[in-house]
């Protein structure tokens, strides 16, 4: 079998205010490592402080990829991203460096462990007239239909997220089979690996994602929100709306955007955006967890945990 190009690569996961990023630095920096980012938002230039993406002592220290490579106005989907992160591998080992994977998005983690189901092509003519839809009816009529085709599917999305319940009602209707059947699919990927560099299995090495007891991560999140607050992401917000476009549906999922904007319009105070923030924060890192659990190829670690995983001490 052809090795695929993440097969040296370790991964480092965890859920948002976990504190992966600053361990991440430590780690490639004991590791000889480059850092490869796992995580959808900090994809996006000017948007820094909300998405908690490195800053530039970070980025100093270690070197890192997949980073502020896209306008806020621009798209990326898994596929593309996880062609890019081959890239990026195949790049550092040229330079005789590991890459060490960084990030919480699931999508992109499970891309990277299991490669990508071979689900049907976007109809724009199906997510055109389901978009109308959901404009005209409003998201729960299309999440309660969804949620009669495929319970699965419908139990682990959130009404709100209306791009990917779009998305699998068009599998529904391009093919007649549920999306969550695509996806057994994808996880069965680990069990029989593709000789292709899109995918597949790639690391002898476990798989960590940070586990920090509940009570504190909670903590953890409120506390950096109220810190990005005194950062400037109001400030960062309003840069934003002067773009000379708008937000794509992707850049604009990133958490605590929405919530800015609904306070700079005048429908929220300062504090009570700080609390939805934090609120959406906790509730993503509690779908986070959902997700590392269910990925049988992750194992939760503690930062000295990692460590000895990993072959380091702690000085």
């Amino acid at each position: 079998m052809i090795p695929t190009p993440f097969q040296n690569a370790l991964v480092l996961t965890g859920p948002t205010g976990s504190g992966k990023t600053a361990l991440g630095v430590e780690l490639a920096e004991r590791l000889g490592a480059e850092i490869v980012s796992m995580d959808s938002m900090a994809l996006y230039r000017g948007m820094d402080i909300g998405t908690a993406k490195p800053g530039p002592e970070e980025r100093r220290r270690v070197r890192h990829h997949l980073i502020d490579v896209l306008d806020p106005w621009e798209s990326a989907s898994v596929a593309w991203w996880l062609q890019r992160a081959a890239e990026c591998c195949l790049e550092i080992e040229a330079r005789g460096k590991r890459a060490l994977f960084v990030g919480g998005t699931p999508l992109y983690l499970k891309a990277l462990l299991c490669g990508l189901f071979d689900g049907p092509a976007a109809d724009q003519n199906v997510r055109r007239r389901l978009t109308e839809e959901a404009d005209r009816s409003g998201r729960r009529a299309l999440h309660d239909r969804l949620a009669t085709i495929d319970p699965v599917t419908a139990r682990r999305l959130h009404p709100n997220d209306v791009r990917r319940v779009i998305r699998a009602l068009e599998v529904w209707e391009l093919t007649g089979r549920p999306i969550s059947a695509w996806q057994s699919q994808w996880c069965a990927a680990a069990d029989s690996p593709p000789a292709t560099a899109e995918g597949g299995p790639r690391t002898t090495e476990p798989v960590l994602w940070l586990d920090v007891p509940r009570e504190e991560l909670y903590d953890q999140i409120n506390a950096r929100v109220r810190q990005m607050i005194a950062d400037g992401l109001v400030e960062e917000g309003r840069a934003l709306r002067r773009l000379p476009r708008p937000l794509s549906k992707q850049a604009a999922q990133a958490l605590g955007y929405q919530e800015v904007f609904d306070h700079l319009d005048g429908r929220a105070t300062l504090e009570e955006t700080v609390v939805r923030i934090q609120t959406r924060s906790r509730n993503f890192a509690k779908r986070q967890l959902t997700w590392f659990r269910q990925l049988r190829e992750c194992q939760p670690a503690t930062r000295e945990l990692t460590f000895r995983l990993w072959g380091l001490t702690i000085d």
